[in-house]
C-alpha cells in the first residue's frame, strides 16, 4: 500500500475547508493602506463632530442655567418682600387725597417719607429683575393677571382691567405674583378674545 494513498484516505472534509481556506488567504490580495487610513479618518472626522457638537450643547445648556440662577436666585426672597411692598402701599392709600393736598409738618414730612420708602423699594426690587404689573386699562392676561370680579361697562371693551386689587410682580419671565384686577363686562368683545378668557377666570374665582 502506497503510503500516500493512506494520508488522502485519512483527511476530514473539515481539514480538506481549512487548507483551502488557508489557501484562499495566501492568495487573495492585500487592503489598499490608504483606503484603510482613509476610512479611519473618516471615522475620527465624524467622531471628532458629534463631540463638537455635545461640547457646544453642554456649553449652551450651562450659560442658560447659570443666566436663570442670577435671574432667579432672589425669587424666594422678592417673594417675601412682596409683603413688605404691599403694607407701604397701604400706607400710602390709607391717607385721603384731600388729608395729602393740605398737609402740613410733620405729617407732611410722614407722608413724604412713606412716598419715598415705596420708590426706594420698588427700585431696588428692579435692580434684580423683579418688576411691578400695573394692569390698569389693559387688556386681562391670564398668564399674569386673576380676574376676582367682573364691572358691567358697555363703553370698554370686553375684558379691559378697570380696578387693580392688588398688585402683581414678575422677576423675569416668571410670574411672582398675579396682579388681581377686576374685568370690563358688557363692551365690546376684544380683538384678541381677551374678554372670554377673563370670564372664564372670573367665573373659577367665584
Amino acid at each position: 500500500m502506497n503510503p500516500n494513498d493512506t494520508d488522502n484516505q485519512n483527511t476530514t472534509p473539515q481539514a480538506e475547508a481549512t487548507v483551502e481556506a488557508g489557501n484562499q488567504a495566501a492568495f487573495a490580495p492585500e487592503a489598499d493602506p490608504i483606503a484603510v487610513l482613509e476610512a479611519e479618518k473618516a471615522d475620527l472626522k465624524d467622531k471628532l463632530l458629534r463631540l463638537m457638537a455635545d461640547m457646544e450643547n453642554l456649553r449652551r445648556r450651562t450659560e442658560r442655567e447659570v443666566a436663570d440662577a442670577r435671574t432667579y436666585a432672589v425669587a424666594n426672597f422678592a417673594r417675601d418682600m412682596l409683603n413688605v411692598a404691599d403694607n407701604v402701599r397701604r400706607a400710602i392709600e390709607s391717607v385721603p387725597e384731600d388729608a395729602r393736598s393740605t398737609a402740613e409738618g410733620a405729617f407732611k414730612g410722614l407722608i413724604d417719607g412713606i412716598d419715598l420708602t415705596e420708590r426706594d423699594l420698588l427700585k431696588t426690587l428692579e435692580r434684580h429683575g423683579v418688576k411691578k404689573l400695573d394692569p390698569q386699562g389693559q387688556k386681562f392676561d391670564p398668564n399674569v393677571h386673576q380676574a376676582m370680579f367682573e364691572i358691567p361697562n358697555a363703553e370698554v371693551p370686553n375684558g379691559t382691567v378697570l380696578q387693580v386689587v392688588q398688585s402683581g410682580y414678575v422677576i423675569g419671565e416668571r410670574v411672582l405674583r398675579p396682579a388681581m384686577v377686576g374685568v370690563s363686562k358688557g363692551g365690546p368683545k376684544a380683538a384678541n378674545g381677551a374678554g372670554s378668557e377673563a370670564a372664564d377666570s372670573s367665573s373659577a374665582a367665584s
